[in-house]
């Protein structure tokens, strides 16, 4: 497997479930996700501009190969409500070669109806 076809997986975080269903699913449309998995019910705990701030956050984990990590950056930056959302890249290691396959598959530019 191609160094750009390694999966990663980026955290991001949301005020609300349905800003992190929207991103979600237009990162999956776009193929620019295998998948997403959301977590509501997270509480963050942080310091904002000097004051500690406590938020309920919905947690996303989005599934992607290491090629598109910059462009599923981009894309989450210009759809996200917050002025500076986390977005962390994650690499990963090892994995079910299947599983691993998959996310390359699906996140392959389609012959029709695909990403541009």
């Amino acid at each position: 497997m191609e160094d750009t076809e390694l999966p990663v997986l980026i955290y991001t975080t949301f005020a609300s479930l349905d800003d992190a269903q929207t991103v979600g699913g237009a990162l999956v449309d776009a193929r620019l996700a295998a998948c997403v998995n959301v977590f509501p019910g997270m509480v963050s705990i942080y310091q904002w501009e000097g004051v500690r701030e406590t938020a309920d956050e919905v947690a996303m984990i989005v599934k992607t190969r290491a090629g598109l990590k910059d462009e599923v950056i981009a894309e989450v930056e210009r759809l996200h409500p917050y002025d500076v959302p986390a977005l962390l890249v994650l690499p990963t290691q090892g994995g079910s070669a299947d599983y691993c396959a998959w996310i390359v598959e699906e996140t392959q530019v389609a012959t029709q109806g695909g990403r541009a």
